[in-house]
């Protein structure tokens, strides 16, 4: 059990002197880039990753940004439209806010 915790310190310290003095370079670049998927560094989401190895709840937690990463935000969601422009006739109507 101890394992789990010393190993990814060990690792967690190695990446902290690597990215404080900049050598290598490459290896510097690779920790300190944000992955695509998550948008979350390396060193976060192994982190994260054990914290769902103790604590169960926290999957829910990392699911849930997932989603919140694809749904789309639409500001105007479910009002009628202000705006109306019509290309074909070259008009374009704006309704003012009551």
């Amino acid at each position: 059990m101890a394992v789990l915790v010393i190993v990814p310190f060990t690792l967690a310290s190695i990446r902290h002197l690597v990215v404080r003095s900049g050598r290598p370079g490459w290896l510097c670049r690779r920790l300190t880039t944000r992955s695509r998927s998550s948008g979350l560094g390396l060193g976060a989401t192994a982190t994260e990753e054990l914290h769902v190895f103790f604590n169960a709840n926290k999957r829910v937690q990392i699911e849930q940004r997932r989603t919140q990463l694809v749904l789309r935000d639409d500001d105007h969601a479910g009002a009628p439209p202000r705006i109306g422009i019509d290309l074909d006739g070259g008009t374009a109507v704006v309704q003012q806010q009551r």
